[in-house]
Parts: C-alpha cells; sequence; structure tokens
C-alpha cells in the first residue's frame, strides 16, 4: 500500500468518525401521548401505517435500547391475545418502551394478569389500558365447540374454556357467527372486568388518568376497530 493511500484512507475514516453520533444522543427522547385520545390517536395511526404497508418500526434500534435502559415510560398498556398473529408492537407500529403488553389466550383478565396491569397503571401513568381481542379467536372457539358438544377441554386448557364459558354461552343463540359475537362479548367483558375488579385501575379512571377501551382486530385485514 502506498503512502497515498494510507493518507486518503485515514482522511476517510476521520470524515466518517466525525459524523457518528453517540447513541446516547442519536435520537431524543419522543414526548409519548399524554392523554387517552393522543394515545388512541397513536395506535391506531400506527395501525394504519401497518395495514397499509408503510410502518416506521420506531424505537426499536441502539440508541432507543441505551435510552430506556434505565426505565420505560409506555403510553399504553395492552391486554391481548397470545395468538402468535396479534403481536401489538407490531401491528400498531410502535417499538420498545411504547407499550407495556400482556397477552394471554383469550385475553382474560385473571389475578396475575390484573396484578401485572396494575402495576403498570400504578407505576408508569399511562392515559390508555386497551383489551385486544381478534377475528377468530381459538379460545373463543374451542369455547363454542365444547360448549355445544359438551365435551371437556383435556388438562389446563380447561380454565381458559372456563372462564370463557359464562361470557360465550349467553350469546350463542344470538344471530351471526357465534365466535365473532364470543370475541366481540369477550372483549367488553374483560373491560368491564377490570373496572370492577380493580380498585387501582377505577380510580385512575375517576380521576381521569386513564381510559379504558376495547378493540378487534381483523386477521384478514390486518386493522384494528375500536368497540
Amino acid at each position: 500500500m502506498s503512502l497515498g493511500r494510507r493518507s486518503l484512507l485515514a482522511a476517510g475514516a476521520t470524515a466518517l468518525a466525525a459524523t457518528v453520533v453517540p447513541a446516547s444522543s442519536a435520537e431524543a427522547a419522543p414526548a409519548p401521548p399524554a392523554t387517552f385520545d393522543e394515545a388512541v390517536r397513536e395506535l391506531l395511526r400506527g395501525n394504519r401505517r401497518f395495514v397499509t404497508g408503510h410502518t416506521r418500526h420506531p424505537h426499536q434500534n441502539v440508541a432507543a435500547i441505551h435510552r430506556l435502559a434505565a426505565a420505560q415510560d409506555p403510553f399504553a398498556v395492552v391486554l391481548g391475545c397470545a395468538d402468535s398473529r396479534v403481536a401489538s408492537e407490531i401491528l400498531f407500529d410502535q417499538g420498545l418502551g411504547d407499550i407495556f403488553d400482556n397477552r394471554v389466550a383469550g385475553n382474560i383478565v385473571d389475578d396475575l394478569l390484573l396484578g401485572s396491569i396494575e402495576y403498570a397503571v400504578e407505576h408508569f401513568d399511562p392515559p390508555l389500558l386497551l383489551v385486544l381481542g381478534h377475528e377468530r379467536c381459538g379460545a373463543v372457539s374451542a369455547t363454542v365447540d365444547l360448549i355445544r358438544s359438551g365435551g371437556e377441554a383435556p388438562g389446563h386448557i380447561a380454565a381458559i374454556v372456563d372462564a370463557l364459558r359464562p361470557i360465550v354461552e349467553p350469546v350463542l343463540a344470538q344471530p351471526g357467527d357465534a365466535v365473532e359475537n364470543g370475541v366481540l362479548a369477550n372483549v367488553r367483558a374483560q373491560v368491564a372486568a377490570l373496572l370492577a375488579q380493580s380498585d387501582i385501575v377505577r380510580e385512575k379512571v375517576e380521576a381521569g388518568h386513564l381510559g379504558v377501551a376495547g378493540a378487534r382486530y381483523d386477521l384478514d385485514t390486518g386493522k384494528v376497530t375500536l368497540l
């Protein structure tokens, strides 16, 4: 290698180093939504990006990792289904630190999930708590099938069916698709359960610091609709 090439490479490296921004300052901390309406709008905007193929994948880089290492400040708490197709950060096009995500088959409120949600509501004071159900939910479908057949679910799956049975059974005689009716009834029932069973959630709502909403995710289109 000639001295000229070495000098050229050194100059290039110096110029490149000058353009590198330290991870701590590469991404300024964004101001998260501060109200229920702002939080809902942010999630729905992200969902539109997801549906139309214009995702931004925000807060998913090394700078975000460093910025969030010491603390988190999620603007939304989501209770969703464990279904592999319904990851809220993906379908709402959000990133690290944006959503405190709680997922279980059938998006059912039980003591453990409620404890997790209360922790987030108490410590992070987010403006939005969202229950997210989805089209053709397997837990609801299994419950419908077992009610109609009189069968029993194997193992601990029975606990899911037992929790959904009193919600799903009353809507089986309604017009339309039984599973879809069950999905919608379950979202509304879990919203009601959060308010009825949690003093922490209810007090935050009554103080105007938190809003609780339900939504449905469409597996065919990727769209989220508020209920």
